[in-house]
């Protein structure tokens, strides 16, 4: 399974939605909603700052968080942003992995 951050801004009645229904309530939600795409939620937590609510995730795949991310958009009353995470030995088999390149404007490769 593919893990996630998902970073979640309510919006207008969102955060009334949120006062009515309690962060527990919510985060219900959130597990029901990732459950019936394949997926877990591992935890959730509140925060205060850019986002006001962060979710570490693992989902099938990239279009399993997406479909969660546009379901929970569609409200209009919730903006969710999605980060694919990696580990160590992930980067380290990409670092493996050689392509070419040529940086914009530039006619020669290192």
């Amino acid at each position: 399974m593919a893990k996630y951050l998902v970073c979640g801004k309510y919006i207008g009645e969102g955060v009334q939605g949120l006062l009515s229904e309690g962060g527990s309530g919510r985060r219900s939600v959130i597990h029901e909603l990732a459950g019936s795409l394949g997926g877990s939620v591992e935890n959730v937590y509140y925060a205060f700052g850019e986002y006001d609510i962060y979710g570490i995730f693992d989902m099938p795949d990239n279009s399993s968080m997406a479909a969660f991310s546009l379901q929970a958009s569609a409200s209009g009353l919730v903006s969710v942003t999605c980060i694919p995470l990696m580990l160590p030995e992930d980067i380290d088999e990409a670092a493996k992995k050689t392509g070419r390149y040529r940086a914009p404007g530039v006619d020669w490769l290192p």
